[in-house]
């Protein structure tokens, strides 16, 4: 009883922990640094940002507009916050890709693909083309972790059967020692 509620109040106290905002920033700045999950979250927010942006400036929404809408979207509080240097580096004139290179989160391929967008006149074009690059990322990744996963799974349903058949047979050999 006391380890379930142990349990329980750190399960409580972990929740309340991620509704504060602090909380929340810092736990996304951890998920980012992970070794096998990291890169992954990041991928899956630079193709939700692409994307995002990629429809809103299609359908003709001014690209500070669509900042602020796709900022909202991004699940990851840390990369959502770097969004705000965006926003002011596209006050001041710099375009999207020298504030994005200037965060640190996107990597340089997309940052590349957005300066070439930006400088042919193609931007919305060139960020879908950034979302399906990362989407065919994060469904490679994704891959990847599940067959790195996999053995541990079959190990771990070995030794579950292997605890059921033990457990079977010792009562099996236990009948054996009753005496009548």
């Amino acid at each position: 009883l006391a380890i379930i509620m142990a349990f329980t109040l750190l399960v409580a106290g972990f929740i309340f922990y991620l509704r504060q905002e602090k909380g929340r920033m810092h736990w996304d700045g951890i998920v980012l640094r992970l070794p096998l999950f990291g890169s992954l979250a990041q991928k899956i927010e630079i193709s939700r940002f692409s994307r995002t942006m990629a429809t809103l400036l299609s359908s003709g929404v001014a690209i500070l507009g669509a900042l602020n809408i796709t900022q909202a979207i991004l699940s990851n509080r840390m990369i959502a916050a770097t969004m705000g240097q965006l926003h002011q580096g596209l006050k001041e004139g710099n375009g999207l890709s020298r504030p994005l290179q200037q965060t640190g989160v996107f990597p340089p391929l997309a940052i590349h693909m957005i300066t070439v967008g930006e400088e042919t006149g193609t931007l919305g074009e060139m960020l879908a083309k950034v979302a399906n690059t990362y989407d065919r990322e994060v469904e490679r990744s994704i891959k990847q972790l599940i067959s790195l996963i996999e053995p541990f799974m079959i190990l771990s349903m070995a030794l579950v059967i292997g605890f059921i058949v033990i457990s079977m047979l010792l009562a099996i050999f236990s009948i054996n020692e009753i005496n009548f």
